[in-house]
């Protein structure tokens, strides 16, 4: 499968779209500092951004169910990327982080077991002009580009 024109490899710096789960209130706990952290995981070959992530990358966010409009940006401020376990270890990885995670019971369950896990620390939260997106066939729920402006509506 194609990659799209405004994919980002791992280099040079890169500007991220993600998706938090709106039900479990991940954009407010992170507004409110209930949580600093955000979870990935794979249960593939490879750690699910493999090294695209990188610290003082900006990062917007969008809710999932939403109207794809982007209200906030961060920065990546840690990035800590697992290298493959087991569902023991992956469990321990996630009770690691807990408190700065904050997940919801089934956000616990989305992403306990994983071979793959990384966790990403938001910095400088702040409150942006909000603009929509263009998802095009995009599933993903992180999107790396090189400039967020390639893929505003």
């Amino acid at each position: 499968m194609a990659k799209a024109e405004w994919y980002e490899g791992k280099e040079g710096k890169a500007e991220h779209l993600v998706y938090l789960n709106n039900k479990a209130k991940e954009l407010e706990k992170l507004i409110h500092k209930e949580k600093t952290m955000i979870i990935r995981g794979a249960a593939g070959k490879k750690c699910p951004l493999g090294g695209r992530a990188k610290v003082n990358d900006a990062i917007y966010f969008v809710e999932t169910g939403g109207d794809m409009t982007v209200t906030h940006k961060g920065i990546l401020s840690k990035v800590i990327e697992s290298e493959k376990m087991t569902p023991e270890e992956s469990e321990a990885f996630i009770l690691k982080y807990e408190k700065e995670l904050n997940l919801s019971k089934d956000q616990y369950k989305r992403w306990n077991g994983k071979k793959y896990l990384a966790v990403y620390e938001i910095t400088d939260i702040e409150e942006i002009e909000p603009f929509k997106y263009n998802r095009e066939t995009n599933m993903d729920d992180w999107i790396i580009t090189d400039d967020i402006n390639k893929i505003k509506l």
